[in-house]
Formats: structure tokens, C-alpha cells, sequence
């Protein structure tokens, strides 16, 4: 419930901070290596999807 509050509070960053973080992004990882970056954070989101299906499967089994 703090959390909640807090982030009431400080509020959600608006579009002229998104294109200044995208920016700095950018500055410091460069154009080409945005994608590689992307790419690997998918993958990683696929196995841990991959790891909590298999989880669930197991569970159902052993019921």
C-alpha cells in the first residue's frame, strides 16, 4: 500500500521525461546496440515464461 501511495506521489514519468531517458538510451548505448540489447532482454522474458509453464506443469502432475 506504500508503494502505491508513493508512486501517486512522484507520479509517473510524462512524455518529455520518456524522450529524455530515451535519449540518454541512446547516447550511451549507441544506435546499433539498442537492438542486440532488446533481443537478449526477449529472450529472457521467453525463458523465464518457458521456466513457470514447466513449473505449473510439474505441479499439476504431482497432484
Amino acid at each position: 500500500m506504500f508503494a502505491i501511495k508513493t508512486m501517486l506521489l512522484l507520479g509517473l514519468p510524462g512524455g518529455s521525461e520518456l524522450i529524455l531517458i530515451l535519449l540518454v538510451v541512446l547516447l550511451l548505448f549507441g544506435g546499433k546496440k539498442i537492438p542486440e540489447l532488446m533481443r537478449g532482454l526477449g529472450k529472457g522474458v521467453k525463458s523465464f515464461k518457458e521456466g513457470m509453464k514447466d513449473t505449473d506443469d510439474d505441479q499439476k502432475k504431482d497432484e
